[in-house]
Parts: structure tokens; sequence; C-alpha cells
């Protein structure tokens, strides 16, 4: 009696190490190369013999030196934070427009044949071409790096939401409708949930692209920011600050990617 007792829950111990183990060994993995990258940085760039000079490749304590000062002086803090609010305020403006204009597409056969072929001239429009015009119209604020980050986000989310909007079962929408579901409240209720996994790799995907236009809008006219400090960086001839910004913006894009991938598995659970 006491063995049979005991081995339902042997098994279950098992099986609750099994994934565990699993995502310990996957994030171990993960770390692999980025720890041989810094390795071989180390190596490139020892002072003591270094095989790339320092004014084309600084080392790690270089990177570091230069981080310590530029947040002593305020400047490491104040650049981060204002490229984040523009992603965020951009990244928010161009997801909701994409999810409006992806279920207006997505649903309506009429809206689709209207505004697609537009849509698609205007989606292959690069993103830098868009700057000259954007600060002929609002100068160089924030208007216009916001307004160029949220382009770049609503592709993105307004592809995939058409695309799989067009594929939800027709059952499911039928079994809505019986319900009385009709208009917004069938689509915020069951088409939308229905395409959630689809959605949130366009906002996913729309995140990194908020990311990379960010960059070209402080490239060409901006004075605070970590694009900023790339161009400073650049004209000033530090690229121990260049490397400092290219990493801060993979860490930082990285830390958004992941908060977002965790609303991904909430939402799937609480409405997929």
């Amino acid at each position: 009696m006491s063995t049979t007792g005991t081995a339902p829950r042997t098994a279950q111990t098992a099986s609750a190490r099994g994934p565990l183990s699993r995502r310990g060994v996957r994030t171990l993995l993960g770390w692999v190369v980025p720890v041989v990258l810094v390795t071989l940085w180390f190596l490139l760039t020892n002072p003591a013999a270094p095989i790339v000079p320092a004014y084309k490749l600084p080392s790690p304590e270089a990177v570091v030196t230069a981080g310590v000062d530029l947040a002593q002086r305020g400047e490491l803090w104040q650049f981060t934070a204002i490229s984040l609010q523009r992603v965020i305020i951009g990244f928010t403006f161009g997801a909701l427009l994409g999810i409006s204009f992806g279920g207006l597409i997505g649903l309506s056969r009429f809206w689709d044949a209207l505004l697609s072929p537009t849509l698609g001239v205007i989606r292959a429009v690069p993103s830098l071409a868009w700057v000259p015009l954007l600060i002929v119209w609002f100068q160089v604020g924030e208007q216009s790096k916001i307004i160029l980050i949220a382009i770049g986000a609503f592709f993105p989310v307004f592809t995939t939401v058409s695309l799989a909007l067009r594929h939800v079962d027709a059952q499911l929408v039928e079994m809505g409708r019986s319900f009385g579901y009709t208009g917004l409240r069938l689509f915020f209720t069951v088409q939308l949930p229905a395409v959630l996994p689809a959605l949130f790799s366009g906002l996913r995907l729309a995140l990194v692209q908020a990311w990379l236009f960010l960059v070209a809008a402080e490239l060409l006219g901006a004075s605070m920011g970590l694009g900023f400090l790339l161009l400073r960086g650049g004209n000033n001839g530090r690229v121990d600050q260049i490397v400092l910004a290219i990493i801060l913006l993979a860490v930082i894009g990285k830390l958004t990617d992941s908060l977002l991938a965790l609303v991904q598995r909430w939402a799937v659970r609480r409405w997929g």
C-alpha cells in the first residue's frame, strides 16, 4: 500500500524535474555564444598584446570605463531613458493602428481592396526616406521621431493580424454570432483572441522594428538618446562609446522582447 502510494508521487516528481532540467540546459546553451564572444573580445583587445588596435575595437574595460564616466555625468541614464520612452510611445501608437487597420482589412473585402494596394506601396518605402519629410513637417522634435517609430511598428502588426484574421475558423465566428456578438464585440471577444499567437508574433517583430527606426531617427536629428550617442561617438572618434551604445541597444532590446514574451504567455493562457 505504501509502495503504490509513493510510486505516482515519484513519477510526478520525475516528470516535474524533466522539463526543469531541459529549461536549465537551454538556458546554459543560450549563454555559450555570449561567453565565447566576450572571451574572444578579451583576447583580441588584451592591452598586453592587442591583436586589434584600440582605435578599431576598444577593450571591454575601456567600454565599461566609458559607461561609468557617462553614468557619473548623468548622460547614460538620460540617453537610455529618452530612447526607451520614444520606443514605448511610438510602438504603442504603431501597434494600435496596426491592430485597427489589420482588423479592418482582414475582416472586410471592401476595405482590403481599397487600402491594401496603398499600404503595400507605403510599406516598401525605406525608413530613412521618411526622415527628411518628417523633419520638414514637424522639425527636429519628438513628434517626428515618434511618428517614424510608429511607422516602423505599424506594418508587422498590420500584416500579421490582417492575414491571420482571414483564416479564423468560420464555425467559431458563427458560434460567437449565435451568442449575439456582432461588430467590435465579436472582434474583441472571438476573432482577436483566436489570432493571439499571430498578433504577438507581429508585436514582437514590431518591437524590433521600433528599435531599428529609433536609431534611424536619432542618428539624423537628435540631441539625446542612444542613437545620438552613436553619432557623437563616431564624430569624436570615441569607439568605446559606439560599442557601449550598441551593447545597450542590444541588451535593452532583448529585455523589452522578453517582457513582451511574458505578456504573450499570460495572454495566451488567459484568452487563447
